[in-house]
């Protein structure tokens, strides 16, 4: 790590700004006061040259980067953007327009992650540090709802870097009364190590086991037989979260040792989820780029006599494992051993009987150890190298070899895998390959959710479902597409930790979650369903209709404008008008209030017309009824409501049970419905709230007035589905 001087006024302390760059650019600062009267830091290179001022020490240090790649330098645009920041971000130290950066700085992040482009620069670094030290001003907006969108960044800034930002943010706070010299200097002091430091943050209470700061190298190996769900996401954020807090980094590598259930479009949607997730990763791999290795292995552990091959009939091997008998093949000579392994690699009709063995132990009370399969022969092409191999290694083989030789040094797996550590640790000790630690964490499962890749396909190849997409499946995909903001998931998984206790978890909680996020910035709007339509008459509505120009979200400017139109005559829905008493003031919303002289009912006592007149004079207050309505005019859009509900009808299916029995028949609900005009503009992918019915995410915008406009209900945590 490279190591260099911070010189400071005597009297002064170092900008935690500057602090915080150089750490998570990886470059380690020595502070030190200096005789010079200057308020500006000077940083002196390793040659003796020295660069005098804040923003020019943080766009330095920024360009020399380690850790993080273009934190400061990147195309002409954004580096200028990210500039302007700098230039601004002082301006949260002055009293007066503090509350008015806050504002700026609140609306400006409505759409946006981070400040600049699509991931991490010194303009967030800068921003987060001069929040960070204002105190307990910015502690209590921390607590309110004022400015959600600041205080969405500046958590999800402190919760990806929380080891880093937190200490320093502490230290900082303390170095500053004592006027003492900060350093900057990764490894913690002797009497605090790094987990003592996260333990003083508020993050939850996990550690890896040896971590070295720095050092720490992960990986998320996904198997290339589906898209992404809810359940690898808690695995790929985990992986995210341990990375950022060990300054490390993190390998995405496809486990493709199966080529009967792999593809590339698997390949290819599961790098865009891993994208929608926000996962940074070192760089890509596939299990298959060690194919040659691995082979090279399987025979050094049959020349060592580690290994053997077994043309036992396959269910005859479960039961000898199960019942702890050695098969008569373990036994074989080395020669044997090795013609019936090239037998394998050839695919021939003697070779496809046989498979590999690891020879460890058939009497261990933990069965992974009782002579696990290492190679199976397959004749069918892999996706990515064709019919090269009619062999492939098994994951158990391949993983710790891989593993080791990635230089992963922590290999984070569910707890569903315990019993097979001891045969990971073992298979790594035959092959005389480095030992990675290993860390489990509870496997993610949820409530009427099946997440077994096997058991989704089953759905989509029967066409239950419209893709891997699908709105009711739970992969990133799915639940996106149902209106599902990714930075609540993330706040849901990480809420959890790196927790081994088994859960059940709940749909309602990530939703209640993703409402809070939505609730304060989607548009509103306005529709009634299209058979529940009744018209009000207004006798002394406009003869001639007129447009009103109003906020889409009272509260929320940004949300943008719509176009009202009122007249003469209006819908209201029929559950409504049902409630409506002769003679009743109502309010007619973003309009004022009208009394109902008039109610004419069919014979099943539905409301079939209602009459009033206008009272714009009457007070809000005073009605019970305040109620949503459309104009009648012919520019109301068609709208198709989707509703969807689980799957399945059971909390948790277990193992032994056939999820069949369990479908739920009816999981999607379709109803027509007319909407305001201006939903015309609406984006697929837009979040909106139709007043008093919900949030909806629009799946299919306006195309032609004869075609729905399909909108998806979004669960807000209290429906019942």
């Amino acid at each position: 790590m490279m190591e260099l001087k911070l010189l400071i006024a005597s009297d002064g302390t170092a900008p935690l700004s500057v602090l915080a760059v150089a750490r998570l650019a990886g470059v380690s600062l020595a502070v030190e006061p200096t005789n010079e009267p200057a308020s500006q830091p000077v940083l002196v290179l390793t040659d003796g040259i020295k660069i005098r001022g804040t923003n020019v020490v943080i766009r330095y240090i920024g360009r020399t980067s380690t850790s993080i790649p273009d934190l400061y330098q990147r195309d002409a645009l954004e580096t200028a953007q990210i500039d302007e920041w700098l230039e601004y971000a002082p301006i949260f130290s002055s009293g007066s327009e503090y509350e008015g950066a806050c504002k700026y700085v609140d609306e400006y992040l409505l759409h946006r992650t981070f400040l600049v482009g699509h991931k991490l620069s010194v303009a967030d670094i800068v921003v987060w540090s001069y929040l960070a030290v204002a105190g307990k001003r910015w502690e209590s907006l921390l607590k309110s709802t004022k400015y959600q969108n600041l205080v969405r960044w500046y958590t999800s800034i402190s919760t990806d870097h929380a080891a880093i930002l937190d200490e320093l943010a502490a230290s900082y706070t303390k170095k500053k009364e004592t006027a003492k010299p900060v350093s900057t200097k990764t490894k913690p002091s002797e009497n605090q190590t790094v987990n003592e430091t996260v333990r003083a943050s508020n993050r939850p209470e996990v550690d890896l086991p040896d971590a070295e700061m720095g050092k720490v190298c992960l990986r998320f190996a996904p198997e290339p037989s589906g898209y992404l769900h809810i359940g690898h996401s808690k695995a790929a954020l985990l992986n995210q979260y341990f990375a950022q807090k060990y300054n490390g980094k993190v390998i995405i590598r496809f486990d493709d040792t199966n080529p009967a259930k792999e593809s590339n479009e698997f390949v290819d949607n599961l790098l865009i989820d891993i994208k929608t997730l926000g996962i940074n990763y070192e760089k890509v791999t596939f299990t298959s780029d060690y194919f040659e290795k691995l082979m090279a292995m399987a025979e050094k552990l049959i020349k060592e006599e580690k290994a053997y091959i077994d043309d036992t009939p396959r269910e005859k091997m479960q039961q000898e494992r199960m019942d702890g008998i050695e098969s008569a093949c373990r036994k074989n000579t080395v020669d044997d051993n090795m013609k019936l392994w090239k037998e394998m690699i050839l695919g021939s009709e003697r070779g496809l009987k046989c498979c590999l063995r690891g020879k460890l132990d058939m009497q261990d009370p933990n069965k992974s150890l009782r002579d696990p399969v290492y190679y199976r022969c397959n004749p069918m092409p892999h996706h990515r190298i064709g019919s090269k191999y009619k062999i492939y290694p098994t994951y158990d083989f391949a993983c710790p070899f891989v593993d080791s030789i990635e230089g992963i040094t922590h290999a984070l797996r569910s707890s569903e895998y315990h019993d097979r550590n001891a045969q990971y640790f073992r298979i790594q000790e035959d092959m005389g390959l480095r030992k990675v630690n290993i860390y489990e964490f509870s496997r993610l499962n949820m409530v009427y959710t099946l997440l077994s890749k096997r058991k989704l396909l089953w759905f989509v190849q029967n066409g239950l479902v419209d893709g891997w997409d699908d709105a009711r499946f739970p992969t990133v995909q799915g639940i996106v597409r149902r209106g599902l903001q990714i930075e609540a998931l993330i706040q849901f998984i990480l809420e959890q930790g790196a927790s081994k206790n088994l859960n059940l978890m709940e749909w309602d909680k990530l939703w209640n979650i993703n409402k809070k996020i939505i609730d304060p910035v989607c548009p509103r709007h306005t529709a009634i369903l299209e058979d529940q339509r009744v018209l009000l008459t207004l006798l002394d509505g406009p003869e001639t209709p007129f447009v009103r120009i109003v906020p889409k979200h009272k509260k929320y400017a940004d949300a943008g404008e719509k176009a009202t139109t009122f007249t003469k005559r209006i819908w209201l829905e029929q559950a409504d008008a049902k409630v409506i008493s002769p003679n009743e003031e109502i309010t007619l919303m973003d309009w004022g209030n009208a009394i109902v002289k008039e109610i004419k009912k069919d014979e099943n006592g539905n409301v079939t017309e209602l009459i009033g007149v206008l009272h714009l004079e009457g007070s809000v207050k005073t009605t019970k009824l305040k109620l949503t309505w459309l104009p009648e005019i012919n520019e109301l859009v068609p709208l198709s409501l989707v509703e969807f509900s689980y799957l399945i009808r059971k909390k948790k299916v277990e193992e032994d049970e056939d999820f069949v029995d369990v479908l739920n028949e009816n999981t999607k609900k379709e109803a027509a419905a007319v909407g305001d005009s201006n939903m015309r503009n609406l984006k697929r992918g837009d979040i909106i709230q139709l007043e008093r019915k919900g949030y909806f995410r629009c799946d299919v915008p306006f195309i032609r007035p004869s075609k729905q406009i399909v909108l998806y209900a979004i669960p807000d945590g209290r429906q019942t589905t």
